[in-house]
């Protein structure tokens, strides 16, 4: 290029993210031979609380399932707080995050293994906070699960009633019974005609 001429090469393609989350975030599920920080367990067996597990697919515009997703969790304990410092966590068996993949389960699920949290405050119900990371997905992507046994705390959560009335549904998660320990359903729609509401925060 020649000295005060300005050089134009078009646009260029999005940098595509990943899939790099499998080795360095959840590296024992995919069988890598170094630890990882968290994973599908949130709650330890004495974590106070009602123990629960929260399942679910990250599937795309047609409805199939998404082999390589991460989805991360954050919530409050039974009592509705978050541990303060790793004491606590040591102390109570509750670590409030988890994080998985989807490409190791047969059925390409994501499955967390924790308690059901309670409300962090007025104006809230219990909920689960999701962050969806993928490859393709350049910025990640933010939504709750509520319940479906929580019919009037979510009448008066303020986050979930800003939704438009239809949509509300694709944030609830739905409770089935299995062996004695509930089940509660949440399937993340990327996009399509049942996409998931996303948060912009």
């Amino acid at each position: 290029m020649m000295s005060g001429q300005a050089a134009d090469f078009g646009p260029t393609p999005s940098q595509t993210v990943g899939p790099f989350f499998a080795y360095g975030l959840t590296a024992r599920q995919y069988g890598y031979d170094f630890g990882q920080p968290f994973d599908d367990v949130v709650a330890l067996p004495e974590a106070p609380g009602q123990h629960i597990v929260l399942e679910g697919r990250v599937l795309d515009g047609d409805g199939q399932p998404i082999m390589d997703a991460m989805v991360e969790i954050s919530q409050a304990d039974s009592a509705g707080r978050y541990p303060a410092a790793i004491a606590d966590v040591k102390a109570s068996g509750f670590r409030a995050f988890g994080r998985m993949g989807t490409g190791t389960d047969p059925e390409l699920r994501f499955r967390f293994r924790t308690v059901k949290p309670g409300a962090e405050g007025p104006g809230q119900a219990p909920h689960i906070n999701v962050i969806v990371l993928m490859r393709g997905l350049l910025l990640h992507a933010f939504t709750r699960v509520y319940f479906s046994d929580e019919a009037q705390a979510n009448a008066s959560d303020a986050a979930l009633q800003s939704v438009p009335a239809e949509r509300r549904s694709t944030l609830i998660a739905q409770r089935q019974d299995k062996g004695g320990v509930p089940v509660y359903t949440f399937d993340i729609h990327m996009q399509g005609a049942q996409e998931t509401v996303f948060f912009d925060v």
